[in-house]
């Protein structure tokens, strides 16, 4: 939020407190127990400092994109969360829990345990080898967006738009809304 006062001064930046953005994550597990492995993504999620898990989406049984033919469908979920936390530590945290659930980093795109994906940081645009945000390919995946609109009708991606809008552009006929799963956390 900007102050229409060009001489306001940030109160918080002067005392040091970090800003609280939203951040969007996208969960998802094509391998072993699905459901567990979400489950317990969330609840690492819920015990990080700094971190405080706002909404969770419905579970979404999702088609692979980008895998072989015939890898598994993937469950997938959105979390949105406030965090005081800079985006590389988010990443880095991202990374944590994916390896506490036994994901392997051998072949792009292929199936796994665990992806924690960093979807958006406040308003945040930033391009570095290792890290992009927002994610750039979450404009153009419904498994994405499906479950953000659930949550959050209003939800923009910085650089791309309203997520609606986004959605009406791509096809969601391989993002299944699963009401018989829920997830603990």
């Amino acid at each position: 939020m900007t102050s229409p006062n060009p001489f306001a001064i940030d109160a918080d930046t002067l005392s040091g407190m970090k800003p609280i953005r939203q951040v969007v994550l996208c969960l998802g597990s094509s391998l072993g127990d699905r459901q567990a492995n979400l489950s317990g993504a969330i609840k690492a999620l819920e015990d990080t400092p700094d971190l405080r898990v706002v909404d969770i989406s419905s579970v979404y049984e999702t088609s692979p994109v980008g895998g072989s033919e015939g890898d598994p469908d993937f469950l997938n979920v959105v979390v949105i969360a406030d965090t005081a936390m800079q985006s590389r530590t988010l990443l880095e945290r991202g990374i944590a829990i994916e390896d506490a659930f036994g994901r392997t980093r051998e072949e792009r795109n292929a199936p796994r345990t665990l992806d924690v994906d960093l979807i958006v940081v406040g308003n945040e645009e930033l391009d570095s080898e290792d890290l992009t945000i927002p994610h750039p390919r979450a404009h153009e995946r419904a498994f994405v967006l499906v479950p953000w609109l659930e949550i959050e009708p209003a939800g923009t991606i910085p650089g791309h738009g309203a997520i609606g809008d986004l959605l009406a552009d791509l096809d969601t006929s391989g993002v299944v809304r699963r009401d018989d799963l829920e997830l603990e956390h």
